[in-house]
């Protein structure tokens, strides 16, 4: 193939990279940040939204409510220049779940000529094929997965390894040759921090300074969250 051949399959290098973020985030902690803030620098992203969903599909209830939550992710983002909240499943009178095909497509309607790169962690990807619509989704965007960096693929989850044959790609440079339907594994740092614990640990009156923003542990006192 001629290099005129090839450059014609190559996207436009000045196109909008976006990453999507998302989570219950009840609450969202450093684990969270930090790990957004790497995988934007390593996929040199040049915006990331941190997404609260309302109603998770696998989830019945979140501890704090919808507007909660939503002032602690935008007090983790508001002085980070990298991470900025996105509100649209946050419906504060829906009924019904989130659904992360919805999401991407609105978000592919405002950005049409955007790459976009939805986040989600190993346990998301292991169950990713009884996602609703899960090969829309891969339609509009890539799968970034911050995997860890001794995790074993299992061969007898055959509808991950099927998956894994059709979509998987090795490296954030072969993203310039398609616009979506990847899935990336990224070798993220484990920060071994769980929004079940933190909950826990306040409900037993225990620091985790090391574990939020001090903003956000203000915010938990004042709305005496989590007791």
């Amino acid at each position: 193939m001629r290099i005129s051949d090839i450059s014609k399959h190559l996207l436009n290098p000045s196109m909008e990279k976006i990453g999507i973020f998302g989570g219950t985030f009840d609450p969202i902690h450093f684990g969270h940040i930090h790990t957004a803030k790497q995988t934007a620098q390593w996929l040199n992203l040049d915006k990331l939204f941190i997404l609260p969903s309302h109603i998770p599909p696998h989830k019945t209830k979140t501890s704090a409510s919808p507007l909660q939550r939503l002032n602690m992710v935008e007090l983790a983002c508001h002085k980070d220049p990298v991470l900025t909240v996105d509100k649209r499943e946050l419906s504060f009178h829906k009924k019904s779940p989130s659904y992360t095909v919805e999401t991407l497509e609105e978000l592919r309607e405002e950005y049409s000529n955007a790459q976009l790169f939805f986040i989600v962690g190993m346990d998301s990807l292991l169950t990713f094929s009884t996602w609703h619509k899960y090969q829309e989704i891969l339609s509009l965007c890539h799968l970034v997965v911050n995997s860890r960096p001794d995790y074993i693929i299992d061969k007898d989850n055959i509808e991950l390894t099927k998956l894994l044959a059709n979509h998987q790609i090795y490296h954030p440079d072969e993203l310039k040759q398609k616009k979506a339907g990847g899935i990336l594994l990224h070798d993220a740092k484990d920060w071994h921090i769980s929004s079940t614990d933190i909950r826990e640990k306040i409900k037993q009156n225990q620091n985790c300074n090391d574990l939020l923003p001090k903003d956000i542990i203000s915010y938990i006192k004042e709305e005496r969250l989590y007791r």
